[in-house]
C-alpha cells in the first residue's frame, strides 16, 4: 500500500485525534456531572480509534514515526482532519450538533472500514463500530432534548445548525486519495457513505423540530491540509508538552 493509503487513514484518524482534544475542553464544565464524565468518555473512545489508525498509518508509511510522532509533531498543514471537528466547542447546543454530525458519519464509516482488505485496520473499525453506535445515541439523543425542549434551547439548536452544517459535507467529497484507497479495498468511498448519513440526520432533526438546512457549497481542505486558524491553536496547547520535552519517556 502506497502514499494514498497513508492519507486516506490519517483523514479518519485526524478527524478522531482533533475531536478528541476538542471534548477535553468540557471536562469539569458540561451542563451536568453525568455529562461530564459521558463527553470524557467519548472523548477516550474516539483517542483510542485515533491512535490505532494513526500508528497503523504508521506503519505503512515506513518512516519510523509512531503515533506519538504523527499526533505531536506535525504541523497544522500536516493534518487531514474534516474542518468541522476543528470548529470552536461554542456552547453546549454547537458542541451536540458538532458531534451528531460526526457520530452520524462514524456510524457509516466504520461500518465500511470493518471490510477493509487490511485486517488491522478492519479490527480497529470492529471495535470502533460498537462505541459509535453508543456515541451516535447519545448526540441524537441530545439532539432531540435540545430541539424539542424550551424556546431557549430550540433556538440555540437552529443557531448551531446554522453555522456547522456548511462543514458536514465534506466527509463525503470524493477525490484521488479515496479513489486510490478504495482500489486498494482498504476503505469505503466517502460518497457513498452520504444516503445512509443523510438518512439519519433528516430523521433526528424531523424528531427534534429542526429543520434539515438547505445545502450550501460545502466547506472543504481539512482532508488535504487546508485548515482554519482554530485548528493551529489547537495543536499549539495539544503538542505543547511533548515539543518542550522532545525525546522523553513518560
Amino acid at each position: 500500500m502506497g502514499d494514498h493509503s497513508v492519507e486516506a487513514l490519517l483523514r479518519v484518524g485526524d478527524s478522531c485525534l482533533v475531536l478528541a482534544q476538542r471534548l477535553t475542553g468540557w471536562c469539569g464544565h458540561a451542563p451536568a456531572l453525568e455529562e461530564d464524565i459521558a463527553l470524557a468518555n467519548i472523548a477516550l473512545d474516539v483517542l483510542g480509534h485515533a491512535r490505532g489508525l494513526l500508528t497503523r498509518a504508521g506503519e505503512l508509511e515506513g518512516a519510523g514515526r509512531d503515533e506519538d510522532a504523527l499526533a505531536y509533531l506535525r504541523g497544522a498543514e500536516e493534518f487531514r482532519n474534516l474542518l468541522l471537528v476543528e470548529q470552536p466547542n461554542g456552547d453546549f447546543a454547537h458542541t451536540v450538533v458538532r458531534q451528531f454530525l460526526f457520530d452520524a458519519w462514524t456510524a457509516e464509516l466504520w461500518k465500511g472500514l470493518a471490510e477493509s482488505s487490511d485486517e488491522v485496520v478492519a479490527g480497529i473499525a470492529e471495535k470502533a463500530a460498537k462505541e459509535s453506535a453508543y456515541h451516535v445515541r447519545h448526540s441524537s439523543g441530545w439532539v432531540v432534548r435540545l430541539g424539542d425542549g424550551t424556546e431557549e434551547s430550540h433556538r440555540r439548536m437552529l443557531a448551531a445548525l446554522e453555522d456547522l452544517w456548511p462543514y458536514a459535507g465534506e466527509a463525503f467529497l470524493d477525490d484521488e486519495v479515496d479513489v486510490a484507497a478504495v482500489e486498494a479495498r482498504l476503505v469505503p468511498l466517502p460518497s457513498s457513505l452520504e444516503k445512509p448519513w443523510r438518512a439519519r440526520v433528516s430523521y433526528v432533526l424531523e424528531e427534534a423540530t429542526l429543520p434539515v438546512p438547505p445545502d450550501p457549497w460545502w466547506q472543504r481542505g481539512g482532508r488535504q491540509g487546508r485548515h482554519s486558524e482554530h485548528l493551529s491553536y489547537l495543536l499549539a496547547e495539544m503538542q505543547v508538552v511533548h515539543r518542550a520535552h522532545p525525546g522523553v519517556q513518560w
